[in-house]
């Protein structure tokens, strides 16, 4: 197994400013990494861990004999609420999301993340749920599946790519990922076929994010994150493309800018001063030093706030 590196570990732990005696959630546990530098940041605190992985959740038994103070939980991040009130917890003193596929992930050539490996279309992060990425291109029509390359990868050649899928699933289903790629390759002309990166990376990034639903359940989960923080509370979130980024952006400048109206009582309705505040550098991007170690920190973003007072 290569050996893994949390992207953005120093810049993160520092950023979320741990009491050694709060509590902590980690919505996305993966390997673990940033979970370990927390744990040890805390004496009295806890750590709760969440992974809709069943991997994941699995391969850190080992952190969870180290660390008494871990609790880990094999759902989907957006649930945090429904275990923070099993455990009776009102207000956490931080939060970190960190919405990276994991290595293991890409790795596994049966999980059918990877471009890289032949193996079944499937993409799911929880594989208790039922849609994978076979049957959302042998179901969707040829609009949807062009919204869904242009609007969650940026794919330049989205609409040719999907009239493509639907002429082929008319002779047969495509259920593997090299018969994807082939696909995008044929279609895509030779002069963007020689650009730097894969051809078929953005049409895989689009579909995993439709086959897990993963903007909605971003701004489902960063809303409830925040209004989950106490006082001086900090949630952290990492984004690696430019929806997700743009979803935590404008939720962010939402909540720590208060946009004064210049007429009307409406100005006297808002609170005087936000509730949050940004967290400098905002936002804060990998060094050079880190992306040549490792490729995968290069398009990482990440934005963090506080909570300075309750909502008036």
């Amino acid at each position: 197994m290569n050996e893994h590196h949390p992207v953005l570990l120093t810049e993160v732990i520092t950023g979320l400013a741990i009491k050694p005696n709060g509590v902590y959630l980690d919505l996305t546990i993966g390997r673990g990494g940033h979970a370990r530098e927390i744990l040890k940041s805390l004496t009295s605190g806890r750590l709760l861990g969440f992974d809709q992985d069943a991997t994941a959740i699995a391969s850190l038994s080992a952190l969870k004999t180290s660390y008494p103070a871990l609790t880990l939980y094999h759902q989907n991040f957006r649930d945090f609420p429904i275990m923070l009130a099993q455990e009776k917890i009102h207000r956490v003193d931080g939060i970190l999301l960190d919405l990276g596929v994991s290595s293991p992930q890409f790795d596994v050539a049966e999980r059918g993340f990877s471009y890289r490996f032949d193996g079944p279309l499937d993409m799911r992060m929880d594989q208790r749920q039922g849609k994978t990425a076979t049957m959302i291109l042998a179901t969707e029509d040829v609009k949807t599946l062009t919204r869904i390359f242009r609007d969650y990868a940026d794919e330049t050649f989205a609409y040719p790519i999907a009239k493509a899928i639907i002429k082929q699933r008319q002779i047969a289903p495509i259920t593997s990922t090299s018969q994807l790629v082939n696909l995008i390759k044929a279609v895509k002309p030779a002069k963007a076929l020689m650009k730097k990166g894969h051809p078929a990376k953005q049409v895989f990034q689009a579909l995993r994010i439709a086959v897990n639903d993963e903007l909605n359940v971003l701004k489902d989960t960063i809303e409830k994150a925040s209004q989950s923080l106490t006082i001086n509370g900090r949630l952290a979130v990492i984004s690696f493309h430019s929806g997700e980024d743009r979803i935590v952006k404008q939720y962010f400048q939402q909540l720590t800018v208060i946009e004064g109206s210049r007429r009307g009582p409406a100005m006297y309705e808002r609170p005087s001063t936000p509730s949050f505040l940004k967290q400098a550098p905002y936002p804060c991007l990998p060094s050079p030093e880190e992306v040549a170690m490792n490729h995968r920190a290069e398009s990482a973003v990440l934005r963090i706030i506080e909570r300075i007072k309750d909502e008036e």
